[in-house]
């Protein structure tokens, strides 16, 4: 269960991420659309994780993979950004949310 204080960071750091694909990471996702769904922080705010949604769903693991080799650059924007917020920042990690793509799927077995 999570605190207060653990949810309102993981809030910000949701916001801040989605930012940071939107402007500065713009050239990170080159044409897709990547939704920033959840985000979960440890109790020590040491560990993040970050669940994205990948639209088109064909790209999703080029683009994990990308995110993975580029984590050092998002993670130095979102530390200029939340560095009044927390002492350190914290280590990040993508993970793939395909909950979409499982919706998509189901919607498509119901009008079979």
């Amino acid at each position: 269960m999570e605190n207060t204080r653990q949810q309102k960071i993981a809030k910000q750091i949701q916001k801040d991420v989605a930012e940071i694909f939107q402007k500065e990471g713009a050239a990170l996702v080159r044409g897709s659309l990547v939704t920033v769904t959840a985000v979960r922080v440890s109790p020590d705010f040491g560990y993040a994780k970050i669940y994205v949604s990948i639209f088109p769903f064909e790209r999703s693991q080029e683009l994990m993979k990308e995110l993975e080799q580029n984590n050092w650059f998002v993670r130095r924007a979102l530390g200029q950004r939340i560095r009044n917020q927390l002492k350190s920042v914290p280590e990040i990690q993508f993970f793939l949310d395909d909950s979409l793509e499982y919706i998509e799927q189901i919607d498509q077995a119901l009008k079979k």
